[in-house]
């Protein structure tokens, strides 16, 4: 029987009416929304043309290939019949609006039709939505066009045999599984159409409700969710077009971090977790297997850390930081601590209120209230350029100015001395080097007042005039400049003239003698008076010093003390810079002057360029009050009985300190930088491994170096002695780890051989599978019996050894009950908890184990020295976080009796002495 022209064919079979029907609204839908977000796409994307040109690219390819296979869909479906209905049931092409006006008119008389528009739709969410999908394919198949679009591959990993490693070294590739149980089954195949109806679940007919356990425990169980996006990943799962509407995350992004998405097997007893996307598999020992949960979280430990003594100073490249407070206390700073030092009774204080490099200090006039800058830290909420002002008695902050309105570093700061110091002035390190002034007793943020470029080149100092209200003296390179602050709170700048005399590179410092003139020092090693008042030349002295000078002093008895940062002198005048012949020279290790303030009495305070902090007199010398390293900080080691340590770093020294007096006992020049250290067990031997491949063999007590060894070109990462003294583990950065045997009495060392990367080909496949490190080694650990070890490398793999052959331990499940007599590898089923569940694998620098086996503590890359309850096994372990250092922390180490931990920064240079409490 014939059918009508608005009627629906009963059997399977449609007519070109609904096939039309079918084909309107299938691509209607996807058209729009795939070019609008296309468009939006390809819009935003050329922003970002510098960083994503190549992305640009491929969506203008995928773009083309979509308008190309439109028009390919659009002649198939003209070709079949896109026409418009007649009473005789044949079709005649509509030419206005195009295909998609063709279809949109089609669609209305449809609708008119004898069926109605909701009884013409209602199939096409079910039955019709299958055939509209076999539809499209068949037309696309036809056209014969290959798609541009990205298709989603399976990815690959390498492995050099052993399950934890995915070493590119390796020639045998594998596809990652898609979920960590072994008996996954592939999810059913999700249709491209949004609006299809999800198809029943298939059930398994079994007796047994074994296939439905779940063998594997995973932190991100949650993530599968459809609530947490497990639709999403679905529908990206397909190939559908629609998928181009959903914005792809960068790789990076898409990589799996940290401990978020670790998983525990609990048939075969092993953890996975990731990092940057490689997987880590870390073997459960027994005695926790059966009962690990990995849903659990530690609680942190009872016992906590308090920072108890801060070796070292920053002089090398700070100005005016070294001061002294009605309570006898010197205050300087170093890394992100403000220290408060009192020689005579060997205490210090701190104050611990900034959370990066501070750059400046000032006193106010009160000599009770301080104020410190800092620069900009890795956190930009956290770390903003700020300055905080804060009670010397109490260590309470009284105001934080400027969080939010500096930009890169308060370089120079400075109380008003005239009106009693209710003014402040700062000077930012940015571009323009604005200067700015404050009412800092205005509310807990106080008021700027006003703000104005200071100058396009360096500004090294910044003082208010002792005599004269809203005077402000700056200096720095080839300048000098007066400004003045009116009522309305404007500055007026007038710039100092030289005339016809040499105009200095750099105005390097200024003070203020006692009849209000201005003192300069420059980088030609002269003095300059400015008298009060003007911006011209008073009085000029040439050579004081042999080049730079770097401070000067104006005292209370009216003479003027200044320091060269070249000649390394001390030079005394009178107000009027005539010479009173009294100068003293500092010692050659402790560097150029960088900062002479007044002490007690005739007592002078010095601060030099190689971080060392001298006390005393012209008359009478200087002693060294303290002193530190001056360059990056890697080597740390402590002694196995005394409660001393010893630190290496790329100045080329080596300290060693005693933890109880506070004191350096003796310091060795190098030859090299150094990398790491190590001290043998009875503590007679100190190794010191260089960034040449080259380690030095010392005497603790006589500092003699009595044996040199080079095993490669490359940077020596770690030292490790074994427990019974008899073997040395090197690792170097080359990728090896040199094991050497030591005499009798550890001053002869034979080397063993080294644990390196070899080559193993299988019997009964052509493939080659590596074995050994493919990347630089980074941890240590003996075994407690001294016949295994332990190691950790750059690309995040944990591999075992037999030290006596040098051989790898290719079963690492063996390992599982090792009793390590260490625990300084980062990565290990005893640390998992200490990677946070963003970590990329070089956020966490080192851990070190309490000898008690309570404790953990570890050293981040953000300043933070972080304590752990032992063993750190869950995923979710709380701590206890700890700030100071201002830059990467590279290494922590518990002393012997576990009383106080030792953390050493990098560039920051500062030792943080802990106590254990």
């Amino acid at each position: 029987m014939a059918s009508s022209p608005g009627a629906v064919s009963v059997s399977g079979l449609t007519s070109p009416r609904d096939c039309i029907n079918i084909v309107v609204d299938a691509w209607n839908d996807m058209i729009e929304t795939e070019n609008e977000s296309l468009r939006e796409r390809v819009s935003d994307l050329e922003k970002k043309a510098l960083d994503q040109g190549d992305e640009i690219v491929c969506l203008r390819s995928t773009l083309a290939d979509v308008l190309r296979r439109l028009t390919l869909l659009e002649n198939a479906v003209n070709s079949r019949g896109g026409l418009s209905p007649s009473s005789t049931g044949t079709v005649t092409p509509v030419r206005n609006g195009g295909f998609r006006g063709a279809l949109n008119n089609h669609i209305s008389q449809l609708k008119d039709g004898p069926l109605g528009g909701s009884r013409l739709r209602q199939p096409m969410y079910h039955q019709s939505s299958v055939e509209s999908n076999n539809s499209i394919k068949e037309i696309a198949h036809r056209s014969n066009v290959p798609t541009a679009l990205p298709q989603r591959r399976g990815v690959h990993y390498q492995s050099t045999g052993s399950l934890h490693s995915d070493s590119p070294s390796s020639n045998s590739v594998s596809p990652v599984p898609t979920s960590p149980s072994p008996t996954h089954t592939p999810p059913p195949r999700v249709s491209p159409s949004p609006r299809q109806s999800q198809p029943p679940t298939p059930t398994r007919s079994t007796n047994s409700n074994l296939h439905f356990a779940k063998r594997w425990s995973s932190t991100g169980d949650f993530n599968n969710s459809p609530h947490n996006g497990g639709s999403m990943n679905s529908r990206l799962a397909t190939k559908s077009l629609l998928n181009l509407n959903v914005r792809v995350q960068s790789p990076h992004n898409m990589l799996k971090h940290g401990t978020r998405d670790a998983t525990y097997n609990e048939e075969e007893k092993i953890l996975r977790m990731f990092l940057r996307g490689r997987p880590i598999i870390l073997y459960a020992p027994s005695s926790l297997a059966e009962t690990y949960d990995i849903t659990k979280v530690t609680t942190p430990p009872q016992s906590k850390l308090k920072l108890d003594w801060v070796y070292g100073y920053r002089g090398r490249d700070c100005r005016s930081n070294l001061y002294l407070l009605p309570t006898g206390e010197m205050v300087y700073f170093v890394a992100a601590v403000v220290v408060l030092y009192n020689v005579e009774e060997q205490s210090q204080r701190h104050y611990l209120g900034h959370t990066d490099d501070i750059k400046c200090i000032a006193i106010h006039p009160n000599k009770l209230l301080v104020a410190t800058g800092q620069c900009a830290g890795h956190d930009r909420r956290e770390s903003r350029p700020h300055i905080r002002i804060w009670d010397s008695v109490t260590l309470n902050t009284v105001a934080i100015l400027g969080a939010g309105d500096f930009e890169r570093s308060i370089c120079c700061i400075s109380f008003s001395k005239a009106d009693g110091g209710q003014l402040l002035c700062a000077v930012d390190e940015a571009n323009d080097h604005n200067i700015s002034v404050w009412d800092w007793q205005k509310g807990e943020r106080g008021q700027r007042i006003t703000e104005t470029k200071c100058s396009v080149d360096t500004v090294i100092a910044a003082e208010f005039h002792p005599l004269e209200r809203n005077c402000i003296v700056t200096c720095g390179k080839s300048h000098i400049s007066f400004w003045t602050l009116d009522a309305g709170g404007t500055l007026y700048k007038r710039m100092g003239i030289f005339e016809n005399r040499d105009k200095p590179k750099y105005v390097t410092c200024v003070a203020f003698n006692h009849l209000g003139d201005v003192i300069t020092g420059d980088s030609n090693g002269s003095l300059i008076i400015w008298a009060r008042g003007t911006n011209t030349v008073s009085k000029l002295v040439r050579g004081v010093h042999d080049g730079p000078v770097f401070s000067v002093c104006a005292l209370k008895e009216g003479s003027i003390v200044s320091g060269g940062g070249k000649d390394r002198r001390i030079v005394q005048l009178d107000s009027q810079l005539n010479a009173s012949g009294l100068e003293r020279q500092v010692p050659d290790h402790a560097g150029g002057i960088r900062v002479i303030s007044e002490g007690r009495g005739s007592q002078l305070l010095v601060g030099t360029t190689r971080n060392c902090v001298l006390v005393g007199s012209l008359s009478m010398g200087l002693s060294t009050a303290l002193t530190g390293h001056l360059d990056e900080l890697w080597g740390l080691a402590v002694h196995p009985s005394l409660p001393q340590f010893v630190t290496a770093g790329y100045d080329k020294s080596l300290n060693l300190w005693d933890s109880m007096s506070h004191s350096l006992i003796w310091s060795k020049d190098l030859s090299e930088a150094a990398q790491s250290a190590a001290i043998s067990p009875d503590g007679s031997i100190i190794i010191v491994g260089c960034v040449t491949g080259h380690w030095f063999a010392l005497d603790s007590q006589t500092r003699e170096i009595f044996t040199t060894h080079a095993d490669g070109a490359e940077p020596i990462q770690v030292i490790k002695f074994s427990p019974n003294g008899q073997f040395l583990a090197l690792g170097s950065r080359d990728n090896n780890v040199y094991i050497y045997q030591c005499g009798g009495d550890t001053r002869k060392y034979n080397r063993v051989g080294r644990c390196m990367t070899e080559r193993k080909r299988k019997r009964s496949s052509s493939l080659t599978s590596f074995l050994g490190h493919s990347s630089f080694i980074t941890h240590l650990d003996w075994s407690a019996d001294s016949q295994l070890l332990r190691s950790n490398s750059g690309d995040y793999e944990v591999l075992y050894w037999n030290a006596g052959l040098c051989r790898q331990v290719p079963q690492s499940s063996s390992m599982r009950d090792v009793e390590w007599a260490s625990n300084s590898c980062t990565l290990s089923f005893e640390t998992i908890g200490i990677w946070p569940e963003g970590a990329d694998g070089t956020d966490v620098n080192f851990c070190d184990r309490a000898n008690n086996k309570k404790l953990l503590a570890t050293a981040d890359d953000f300043g933070k020295v972080k304590l752990y309850t032992y063993p750190v096994t869950q995923p979710r372990s709380l701590c206890h976080s700890y700030g100071g250092h201002s830059s990467h922390v590279t290494a922590v180490t518990f002393l012997h009796d576990d009383s106080r931990l030792i953390s050493t920064g990098g560039k920051d240079t500062a030792i943080l002495q802990w106590a254990v409490v």
